[in-house]
């Protein structure tokens, strides 16, 4: 039987909370001035883009703290491959 904080999605709120506060407490550490984030997800957008087809609006690109380093993440979906190997 579900608790009465379950019930009531204390658990799912905490475990939001704990997420934003990591995400901050990433962006704090990185030191990245603000918009640089949404830059580099342009920019690795365009190139990637040029190569393969890939879904523009479910890109992810973040910032994970591994430890006392952090690491950038990007996730690119990918629509279709290439027809023809690239010559470049």
């Amino acid at each position: 039987m579900p608790s009465l904080s379950e019930l009531l999605g204390r658990k799912r709120s905490a475990s939001t909370a704990k997420d934003r506060l990591r995400v901050v407490l990433i962006h704090d550490r990185s030191a990245l001035p603000p918009g640089v984030m949404d830059a580099l997800r342009q920019e690795l957008i365009e190139v990637v883009a040029r190569h393969i087809d890939v879904d523009r609006h479910a890109v992810r690109v973040e910032m994970v703290q591994e430890g006392r380093s952090a690491t950038l993440q990007a996730e690119i979906p990918i629509k279709a491959a290439p027809k023809h190997p690239s010559s470049e």
